[in-house]
């Protein structure tokens, strides 16, 4: 059965990092894109970043430019997303999915449990 698990969140002080993992299993990321969603509270969720297969295009969300860091790791059949300069508006649910990167309404496969971001002092 494929999947996605995503970890790595936690509480974090305003301007701290966090280092997001979405790991895969029943199925290679070196065949399928990987987008970050979020979902803040009392919103819709929204795009925040994604990887094509090979690494070779990476996009970015204006609320993630200068921020964050998308990034993969093969072997270990995992994207990672690298928080930095946390702010407490970014408080919020962080999910993965597989698809076609950059078109975010087609990565939609294999939706993860999602895992908490609380950035708050």
């Amino acid at each position: 059965q494929p999947q996605l698990v995503e970890s790595g969140g936690g509480l974090v002080q305003p301007g701290g990092s966090l280092k997001l993992s979405c790991t895969a299993s029943g199925f290679s990321l070196e065949t399928w894109g990987v987008g970050w969603f979020r979902q803040l509270p009392g919103k819709e969720r929204e795009g925040v970043s994604c990887i094509t297969p090979r690494a070779s295009t990476t996009q970015y969300e204006d609320l993630a430019l200068g921020r964050f860091t998308i990034s993969k790791d093969d072997a270990k059949n995992t994207v990672y997303l690298q928080m930095d300069d946390l702010k407490p508006e970014d408080t919020g649910v962080y999910y993965c999915a597989a698809g076609r990167c950059p078109y975010y309404r087609e990565i939609n496969k294999f939706w993860g449990q999602g895992t908490q971001v609380t950035v708050s002092a």
